[in-house]
Order: C-alpha cells, then sequence, then structure tokens
C-alpha cells in the first residue's frame, strides 16, 4: 500500500486509531479528521494518534463531520486514493437518550463524506464502517447479508442503515466504487470504556460490583481489533482492484460468546472474581449476534485469528499498562 493517500474519518478513536497504526506502518500517508468530542475523554483519543504527530505523511484536522468548513480544509483533487469513514456516534443505549445527535453525526455526516469523495476529478473510493446492529433482533443466527432482515432495534443501529442505504445512492448517482462492513462487538487495546470488556475488567480489578442486565444468557460475535483491520484493509485493497463482488460485509469472529461466558474470561484474565450487580433486560439490546463469514471469506479471504480469551488477555494487559 505504500504511495497511497488515505482520507481517515475517526481516525483518533479506538478502531479508527488501530487502522492508522497499520497504515501508517505499511507507507500510507494518512490525514485523520476527528472531532475528538466527549463522548469519552479527549486526551485519550488524542494519545492514541500521539505517536503520529508530526510526522511526514501523517496530517491532522480537527472538525466536525457534519460541518462544511471541515471539509472545505481539504482538497479533494489532492491526489487522495480513498475514504475510510470511521466517524461515527457509536453506542445502543446512548442513543436512545440523544436520537437526533446520532442521526446528524451518522446520517448527515456520511452524506458530508459521500459529498466530498465525489467531488474529487474522479469520485473516490468509500470504506464505510457500519455495524451488526442493522440486523436488530429479528433475524436466526449466524446474520448472513444476503438473507437477514434489517431491523434495527436502537437509533444507532436505524442510523447505520440510513447510512449504508447513502452509499448505495452515490453508487448509484456517481459510479463510486464503495464498502460497507459491518463489524461485530469490536474488542481490544484502547476499546472505549463504556464497552463492557473495557468496563467490567476495571471494575472487576477494583473489587466493584459490575452491572448484568438479564440472565447472562445473551450473547455477542466479540472481534478482536486486529482482526476488523486486517478485513477492512483487505475491503479496501479488493476495492481499489476493482475486484470487490459485493456492497456490505460482516466482519466477526465466528463465534457467538454468552453475558456469562464473556465475565468468566474477563475472572480470568484479570485473576479476581466479579461481584454481581443484576439488573433487568435494556431497551435496544439484542439476544444474540452471531456473523455469518461466509461472503468475507470467499471475497477478501477474511479470517479471523485472535481467540477469544487470548484477546481478552491482551486488552487487560493494555488496561494495567494504563
Amino acid at each position: 500500500m505504500n504511495g497511497m493517500r488515505i482520507l481517515l474519518t475517526g481516525g483518533a478513536g479506538f478502531i479508527g486509531s488501530h487502522l492508522l497504526d497499520t497504515l501508517r506502518d505499511q507507507g500510507v500517508e494518512v490525514t485523520v479528521v476527528d472531532d475528538f468530542n466527549d463522548f469519552y475523554a479527549p486526551k485519550a483519543k488524542r494519545a492514541n494518534i500521539e505517536p503520529h504527530m508530526g510526522t511526514p505523511g501523517f496530517d491532522l484536522v480537527e472538525g466536525d463531520i457534519r460541518e462544511e468548513s471541515t471539509w472545505a480544509r481539504l482538497d479533494p483533487s489532492a491526489g487522495w486514493t480513498a475514504v475510510i469513514h470511521i466517524a461515527a456516534r457509536a453506542g445502543v443505549r446512548p442513543s436512545l437518550l440523544e436520537p437526533q445527535l446520532y442521526v446528524s453525526t451518522n446520517v448527515d455526516g456520511t452524506a458530508a463524506a459521500l459529498q466530498w469523495a465525489s467531488s474529487a476529478p474522479e469520485p473516490l473510493p468509500f470504506v464505510l464502517a457500519s455495524s451488526s446492529s442493522v440486523y436488530g433482533d429479528a433475524n436466526s443466527v449466524p446474520f448472513c447479508e444476503e438473507t437477514a432482515v434489517l431491523q434495527p432495534v436502537s437509533p444507532y443501529g436505524a442510523s447505520k442503515v440510513a447510512a449504508e442505504e447513502l452509499v448505495e445512492t452515490w453508487v448509484r448517482a456517481h459510479g463510486m466504487r464503495a464498502a460497507a462492513l459491518r463489524f461485530f462487538t469490536v474488542y481490544g487495546p484502547r476499546q472505549r470504556p463504556d464497552l463492557a470488556i473495557h468496563k467490567f475488567a476495571r471494575k472487576i480489578s477494583r473489587g466493584e460490583p459490575i452491572p448484568v442486565f438479564g440472565d447472562g444468557s445473551s450473547a455477542r460475535d466479540y472481534t478482536h481489533v486486529q482482526d476488523v483491520v486486517q478485513g477492512a484493509l483487505a475491503a479496501l485493497k479488493n476495492l481499489l482492484d476493482g475486484t470487490l463482488n459485493e456492497r456490505v460485509y460482516n466482519l466477526g469472529s465466528d463465534r457467538s460468546i454468552s453475558l456469562d461466558t464473556m465475565i468468566s474470561v474477563v475472572e480470568e484474565a484479570v485473576g479476581r472474581r466479579a461481584v454481581i450487580d443484576r439488573q433487568p433486560n435494556q431497551p435496544g439490546d439484542v439476544r444474540r449476534t452471531w456473523a455469518d463469514l461466509g461472503r468475507s471469506q470467499r471475497d477478501l479471504g477474511y479470517a479471523p485469528t485472535v481467540r477469544f480469551e487470548d484477546g481478552v488477555a491482551d486488552f487487560v494487559r493494555w488496561l494495567r499498562s494504563q
């Protein structure tokens, strides 16, 4: 990938910063667009990109993707290779409290990014970070891109469905090459502090109770961030080569792990038993997620390699280093 120039929105966040690290390691010039909002500590996001600040081939544009003034600072004809659009308001439960914020950021912001990408001399290839939340709770597992229905149960999930539809619209209207990648519960070093593995590991290590919603049987397809990065870069390569056969791909681990099992694995990694604070199921939560990886394996050569137990241990080592 040496010689490429990528615009990476949300590049200071959890997943975006891991993508940034790998792109830079491969000799790619990267410009990050990020607003460092206060959904969680901005200083943590700044720390994520600090190793790249001031290095040749890296630029930072600090601004909101919804604002025209942000995009006006970027010349779409300046030799870009592609756009990787990670920036979004994330989280199911917070989206129930602030639906308008999620719609404006995830839908209007995506439209602004697409408009900028299509204003280049040739529309720039576009990779969208989508989510397993688009599937909702109405499908049998594993979720297959071709056969599953999209019935999100949160504003966050609905905003990602809308973002995918916008990408399709730009493909039809401008002939843009594009892909939407549906991430399944990504975890690993730098994970947002509001997410379960991060929150549970922190609280268990301190001997504090952890809030457990429901009876512990709900399950998630937990996917290590390095597997997601490899899948995203494979999609980008195939998109640039013109060999991508489909528009939408699942990136998961092909394993669905119950909440109770996840807690046990975190306990083992931390070396301490959890104090459980049992609470009712929450609105917006789904019973189970599980990615069908057939399409991603066939077209991208995607094959997740990080075992959940190893990935959690890796995360706990990182957490302790902080």
